[in-house]
């Protein structure tokens, strides 16, 4: 799902192959992010990141959030 979100195109993240330089690097950001923050970005967007409401299902979101948080060492509860 990152992958095909098109996610890797704007943001580093090792886990995924990813080296995009638009957005945050993923390996790197502080803290890493949490459960809630992730689901917020991908469904609301900030600043250059778009939103993806309506460009995917809940459960995508659900499933690329879940998984950005897992490879960044994120809290899954937050």
């Amino acid at each position: 799902m990152f992958e095909t979100a098109g996610c890797k195109g704007c943001h580093t993240l090792k886990d995924a192959g990813a080296t995009g330089t638009v957005g945050p690097n993923l390996d790197t950001v502080q803290p890493p992010p949490s459960l809630s923050l992730a689901v917020d970005r991908v469904t609301n967007g900030k600043n250059a990141m778009p939103s993806f409401k309506g460009q995917l299902t809940t459960k995508q979101i659900a499933d690329v959030t879940a998984y950005v948080v897992k490879a960044t060492g994120g809290n899954p509860n937050g």
